[in-house]
């Protein structure tokens, strides 16, 4: 099995080494390019393949949110393989965070993340899963909330669900996913198989026409079915 490519873009040189020393000691991931800006990260992407890249969000030259929109841009326009990006910030309430999770990243880590985390979140979004905490995420999407364009429609929060095409089920699991809860702590709570949830999960995706759980979970902010405006209508 080919180890995960993994690019590290930040300005602080001793963070990337710190990170670059870490990775490069797990058997299944390395490190293939470093850059100390948004703008060199684009170059290098053209250049060689990459499946997870960790971003800086406040970089000189061009910050992570104009590189990630830029990189995804040329993924899905098929210049460059596909690559999945992670931001990372300094806050857990980083404004530029939830904007570059609505360009397309993957989810967010704080700089301090855990070792273990940070592997494990690598490995997360290259099989294509989302870093998304339940505490940071929470507070984030609060912090944010004035920056959503929330639906001001009558319409309740479920209604909008099903407008969107959204089962029941599917709109309470969405609701699960938006507190921040994992597969595994879904289906505990909801008395479903593992299994099963992901099936939801992956209908939820389609119907919505989102990438991955964080993209779901914004969705749902700004449409209303979460978060301040849903209350207001419960």
């Amino acid at each position: 099995m080919n180890p995960i490519r993994v690019m590290l873009v930040d300005d602080q040189h001793l963070l990337r080494a710190g990170f670059a020393m870490l990775i490069g000691s797990q058997p299944d991931m390395e490190v293939v390019a470093e850059a100390g800006n948004g703008a060199r990260a684009v170059e290098l992407v053209r250049e060689r393949p990459v499946d997870v890249i960790l971003m800086d969000v406040r970089m000189p030259i061009k910050d992570g949110i104009a590189a990630t929109q830029e990189i995804l841009a040329m993924a899905d326009g098929g210049e460059v393989p596909a690559t999945r990006i992670v931001v990372l910030t300094t806050f857990d309430t980083d404004e530029y965070a939830f904007v570059a999770l609505k360009a397309g990243a993957a989810g967010f880590l704080l700089k301090d993340v855990p070792p273990e985390a940070l592997l494990a979140s690598i490995r997360q979004v290259h099989e294509g899963g989302s870093v998304i905490a339940p505490t940071t995420t929470r507070r984030l999407l609060e912090h944010v909330g004035p920056m959503l364009d929330a639906s001001e429609s009558p319409e309740h929060p479920r209604d909008r669900a099903r407008r969107a095409g959204l089962t029941d089920r599917e709109t309470e699991i969405l609701l699960e996913i938006a507190a921040g809860r994992s597969n595994q702590e879904v289906a505990g709570r909801m008395f479903l198989s593992e299994a099963t949830v992901k099936t939801h999960v992956r209908r939820i995706l389609a119907k919505l026409g989102t990438r991955d759980r964080v993209q779901a979970v914004i969705w749902a902010y700004e449409h209303g079915v979460v978060g301040p405006a849903a209350a207001r209508d419960d």
